[in-house]
Parts: C-alpha cells; sequence; structure tokens
C-alpha cells in the first residue's frame, strides 16, 4: 500500500506540482493503483489473497513418528513370528484403550502397550522372555520420524502455523522420541490424553487441543494415522487431514476427513489451499 500511495503521489507531482488533491481525487487515483498494479508479484497481493483458516495443526504420533522399526526388531527376535506378533499387538494395544476407556478402568499407554504385547506373545505362541519384553518396548521411546517429515514441519512453520501433538502415547515417550528425532524446534506443545486419564476418541481427549491452543475448533486442523481418530476428531469438530500412509479403507461411520494424503507434502498443499 505504501508504494501505491508514493506512486500516487508521484502523480500528483508530475502533472501538478504544488496543487493540493482532493479526497476523492485521491481514492480515485488509488483505486486506479491497485486497478493497474501487478498484484500477483506484490506483498499487498499476498496480504489479500492468503485466506488460510488453519492456525494450529495437531498431530497423531504416528504421522510424524515411523513404528516399522518395532516391527521389524520383533521379526528379528521372532523370525518367522514377527510379523504375526506385530499385528496381534497393535490391535490389541488400541482395543484395550477403547476397553479401559468405556469400562473407566484407565492406565497410561505405555502400560497398555506392555500389556499388548504380552497377550500377542502368548496368542502368537511365543516364549517372551524379560529381556525381549524390554527390548521391544524399549523400541517405542527411540522411535524417528518419517522421510518426509523434517522438510513439511519446516515449511509449515515457517507458514507461522502452531504444531503440536495430541496423542495416546505418554508425554515419556512423545518426549523421548522427540529428543531421539531431534525435532524439538518444530513443536510447541507436547499433548498427551494422560493428561485427562481418557483415550481418542473420546470427546475429552480432542478437547485437550482447544483448552492448550486457545483457537477455535475450525481453526485447528487434526491431522491422524489412523481412518477411527479421523472419525473422532470430526465428531469433536476439527477439521482433518489423514495421513494414510498404509492405504487402508476409510472406516465405515460415515465420517470422512477433509483431505486425505500418503505423506506430509500432501499436507503442506493442503494447507496452503487452505
Amino acid at each position: 500500500m505504501k508504494e501505491i500511495t508514493r506512486q500516487v503521489m508521484s502523480f500528483k507531482t508530475f502533472n501538478n506540482p504544488g496543487k493540493t488533491i482532493s479526497r476523492r481525487n485521491f481514492v480515485a487515483m488509488t483505486t486506479t493503483g491497485l486497478a493497474t498494479t501487478s498484484l500477483s508479484a506484490s506483498p499487498l497481493h499476498n496480504l489479500l489473497t492468503h485466506k488460510n483458516k488453519i492456525k494450529a495443526i495437531l498431530f497423531d504420533a504416528f504421522p510424524i513418528f515411523d513404528p516399522r522399526p518395532v516391527f521389524a526388531l520383533a521379526e528379528k527376535i521372532f523370525p518367522g513370528k514377527g510379523t504375526e506378533l506385530s499385528n496381534s499387538w497393535k490391535s490389541k494395544q488400541f482395543e484395550y484403550c477403547w476397553l479401559r476407556t468405556a469400562g473407566a478402568q484407565y492406565t497410561d499407554f505405555w502400560k497398555v502397550t506392555e500389556d499388548a504385547l504380552v497377550y500377542a506373545a502368548r496368542k502368537t505362541g511365543v516364549e517372551l522372555s524379560t529381556e525381549n519384553r524390554q527390548q521391544l518396548m524399549s523400541a517405542y521411546l527411540k522411535l524417528d520420524v518419517w522421510p518426509d517429515v523434517i522438510p513439511a514441519l519446516k515449511l509449515l512453520k515457517e507458514q507461522g502455523i502452531v504444531l503440536s501433538f495430541l496423542s495416546n502415547m505418554t508425554s515419556e515417550m512423545l518426549s523421548s522420541c522427540i529428543k531421539n528425532s531431534k525435532t524439538q524446534e518444530y513443536f510447541t506443545h507436547i499433548l498427551s490424553t494422560d493428561k485427562v486419564k481418557s483415550y481418542k476418541p473420546s470427546p475429552v481427549s480432542y478437547r485437550l487441543g482447544v483448552d492448550t491452543l486457545k483457537f477455535k475448533k475450525e481453526e485447528i486442523l487434526f491431522v491422524p494415522f489412523a481412518s477411527w481418530d479421523t472419525t473422532g476428531a470430526k465428531w469433536f469438530g476439527y477439521p482433518t487431514f489423514w495421513i494414510n500412509r498404509l492405504g487402508t479403507p476409510n472406516e465405515e461411520l460415515g465420517v470422512v476427513a477433509d483431505g486425505m494424503g500418503a505423506s506430509l507434502n500432501d499436507l503442506v498443499d493442503f494447507v496452503r489451499q487452505r
């Protein structure tokens, strides 16, 4: 706008040196300047056209952290049985979360994960020693990020978006993985549902984001790893972008994410278009 005003004043000086311009003429010339100036190349264009409604993003843990090394370790410890063990372990993790929430028998995600591992070992028919159990559990504290994560986080942060976690994992698990992956600089808040002694998809868990960030629901984009988490977030009122890294189908719960992609690169494109 300063540049347009300067151009208008230069027009006055060139054509009518020493003459005062009326308010009506000034407005007319300013309007003309706006119409003729190349807005696509000006900062003013960015100001007027950037209508991004997303002020913050809440990430589930696994769009950021890659859990595959945990399951690779299971196969290494139990050759030929690791995949079966891992599948049962993952399924039982979240089943125990939901059962404990429904039955008002809360325990944190670290304990849930360990209980699920013990069950999966029994179901798979492998002998889980104390050492094996500690190895597999410790792997959850040393997760690194997926290859696309760091460049995407940089771009999102450059846009002034507040980046935070909202995960069923404990704060200790999240903090350990953040430290291991050297991503501390990108995240403003580390929100664990352990704080409210509940698990997603309970509404009280999703409310942590609104209560902490102090933004409206529609200004907070929730980014899940699983379709059921998309559903819970949408039921609560968040816009959602599903990072569907595994290419799984959408849950049949009457809810569809506002956007979906296989990586955080797709998320960046989605946010730019909002």
